[in-house]
């Protein structure tokens, strides 16, 4: 279960697809095929803060909402739900969890390599009739060179968010620090 209130998570979960999706518009292209986007980001702070079921709604929604504010390309609903299956492996892996470096590495393999290398893959191929193993293969070489970029970026801003005020532990407050 989540740490916050129904409001809260209603309210966080409006703040992670906004910023999700207005991520999605800048990427870096390096082909047709090929581009690095930024939106995964609060995907993978959701997933701490949330867990899976919400992240899971929150990465579906941003999809949506980023392709109706921009489109590029057509509408293709394997994408959202890469970014569903995305938003649940972050809040499964990272969810009611220390941040370690390991834990954060091990989400970001994992969905790199269930999501950005096999799914997307494959939703790419069927999108724009190139051969799966040519897709792959320019997948592999993007998400390897992502992962150790994307894992510093989650740690910069999932270790300090974990120490913050702004997550509520569950614990109740000493007399000193409820004044």
């Amino acid at each position: 279960m989540s740490r916050f209130s129904k409001t809260q998570t209603i309210a966080f979960s409006g703040l992670f697809i906004a910023l999700a999706a207005v991520l999605s518009f800048f990427s870096v292209p390096i082909s047709s095929i090929l581009e690095i986007r930024f939106a995964i980001i609060p995907i993978a702070i959701c997933g701490y803060m949330l867990g899976p079921v919400a992240t899971g709604i929150v990465g579906g929604a941003a999809d949506v909402v980023g392709y109706l504010v921009k489109p590029t390309g057509p509408f293709f609903p394997g994408f959202t739900i890469s970014n569903i299956i995305s938003g649940v492996i972050f809040g499964l892996m990272l969810h009611n969890r220390k941040v370690t470096l390991w834990r954060t590495l091990l989400a970001t393999i994992i969905q790199s390599f269930a999501v950005g290398i096999l799914l997307n893959s494959l939703w790419l191929s069927i999108l724009y009739g190139n051969a799966f193993p040519v897709v792959l293969a320019t997948r592999i070489v993007k998400e390897l060179i992502m992962i150790p970029i994307n894992t510093a970026i989650f740690m910069a801003i999932l270790v300090p968010l974990s120490k913050s005020r702004i997550i509520p532990t569950g614990k109740k407050l000493a007399k000193s620090e409820a004044k």
